[in-house]
């Protein structure tokens, strides 16, 4: 079977160590390049953004755990739940064992890159039927990527084809973008380069990564001593 997928935009802030994560991201040094990172999120004028479980829960459900003691005697099969396919703007969340705890089925932000994206959740078939009943419940979104690991080609095809989903921002964490790294699924990478050096335990642009190489399409220098730095894979003979 041919598996389709979206084209795949990997952008991040990063550090001159080339660090992705930590609490340099919170500096003042950082401010510029930060407001320049979500500039480029609008003006790419993706179908989604998607990121790890991590990064979710971090940026958007702030820790916020359901009660789901309501939906503790409901089955559920394991098929995928569309409950919205025409929002047209979409929050694909990584969340292989189903621990984010969301509120409604769309994110509730300022930002127009972020604010009123229809949220999928991508699970494994491990996760609990309580989990599931309680996002039917909310009107969420999801969709299995496998039984006990992501195969993120699957993921990726029902994402185009159930959601119509053409155009992807990746925007971390560290572990989720080593998955599609790993996958050669990334055909662009925009970074925004901050003017700072990161801490020891900062994570890098990519977890887990293989040797593949990238053109470099545009630099610009941003406000605040930040550059946008802007790769589009290298296309292998046949």
């Amino acid at each position: 079977m041919i598996m389709e997928r979206p084209y795949i935009i990997c952008h991040m802030v990063m550090s001159l160590d080339g660090k992705v994560t930590g609490a340099f991201l919170r500096s003042q040094q950082c401010e510029q390049a930060e407001k320049c990172y979500y500039q480029i999120n609008r003006d790419y004028h993706a179908d989604a953004f998607a990121c790890g479980r991590i990064t979710m829960e971090e940026s958007f459900t702030h820790d916020y755990q359901p009660d789901l003691s309501e939906f503790k005697d409901v089955k559920v099969k394991r098929e995928d739940f569309v409950a919205n396919n025409n929002n047209g703007f979409f929050a694909v969340s990584f969340d292989r064992y189903g621990k984010l705890g969301w509120k409604i089925n769309k994110i509730e932000d300022d930002d127009d890159g972020y604010g009123n994206a229809h949220i999928i959740e991508v699970l494994c078939e491990t996760v609990s039927n309580d989990y599931l009943a309680y996002l039917r419940n909310i009107g969420v979104s999801y969709i299995f990527g496998g039984k006990e690991k992501t195969d993120l080609p699957l993921v990726l095809d029902k994402l185009y084809n159930l959601f119509g989903i053409r155009k992807l921002l990746l925007e971390g964490g560290s572990v989720i973008n080593g998955v599609f790294e790993l996958e050669n699924v990334i055909d662009e990478l925009s970074i925004v380069l901050a003017p700072v050096v990161a801490e020891t335990d900062g994570k890098p642009l990519f977890y887990n990564s293989n040797i593949e190489g990238y053109e470099l399409s545009e630099i610009k220098r941003l406000s605040g001593s930040s550059v946008w730095l802007n790769y589009i894979k290298n296309k292998k003979e046949d």
